[in-house]
């Protein structure tokens, strides 16, 4: 009888089409942007070493994101692997050391978790015994507190949480003016691209992003973002 070979640790890239990504998130409708975060996030996984897996649309089976997200990681864990990374195109400041210290820490096992600003999170580090696909499917997937919800649940399986750095990823036109800080920490074509949409924008940017409000988002995010995010001045 073969047996399946067991093998460490494996990156999911869940995100969809440039295209998709574009319909999707209609207030930053380009697929220029989308496409070259895309490109942005395969070079990091390329760079880490470790073998990565790309699942967009194409491959997703499921009705709901909870659906569709804990399928493709049981996917990778039916290949033979015993830790997950997983990981979206939405995250330009994401690093290959994100990836490698990730990994570090599975080795040791860990989960790991990268938070960002919005209250999801652009990095997921797990093994297959801290994976209940049912609990999985439950959690608040793109709802405020997903982050501390996901946390918690890690805690209760008797697992060890690590956390990376806060990030930022790009889900909605107030997150490009926010991401326009930070030229040093993200790719030169994605930062152009932002640049020339921030200009294309200026009226919006001047009337809303000085301003500290609450914005309920209805749309289809690659992982965990919320729908109702909170922007301070």
């Amino acid at each position: 009888m073969n047996k399946k070979r067991i093998q460490e640790t494996a990156v999911l890239i869940f995100a969809n089409s440039a295209e998709v990504d574009a319909r999707n998130k209609t207030s930053i409708s380009n697929p220029e942007l989308f496409y070259e975060l895309t490109a942005h996030t395969l070079n990091i996984v390329r760079q880490s070493g470790l073998p990565f897996f790309h699942i967009s649309e194409k491959e997703q089976r499921g009705n709901t994101f909870g659906e569709r997200f804990s399928n493709a990681i049981q996917d990778i864990y039916d290949k033979g692997y015993e830790n997950i990374i997983t990981v979206g195109n939405d995250s330009p400041e994401l690093r290959t050391h994100h990836l490698t210290e990730t990994d570090e820490h599975l080795k040791l096992g860990k989960t790991v978790l990268g938070p960002t600003l919005d209250g999801g999170f652009y990095l997921m580090g797990l093994h297959r015994s801290n994976f209940n696909p049912s609990l999985f499917q439950k959690l608040p997937w793109q709802r405020v507190g997903l982050f501390s919800k996901i946390s918690h649940l890690f805690s209760t399986n008797n697992s060890t949480l690590h956390t990376l750095p806060l990030l930022r990823d790009i889900d909605i036109l107030e997150d490009v003016s926010a991401l326009l800080n930070f030229i040093g920490r993200i790719p030169k074509a994605v930062f152009r691209i932002l640049a020339d949409f921030a200009k294309r924008n200026i009226q919006f940017f001047e009337t809303h992003i000085l301003k500290s409000e609450m914005r309920f988002i209805n749309c289809s995010f690659n992982k965990g973002s919320p729908n109702l995010l909170l922007f301070p001045q």
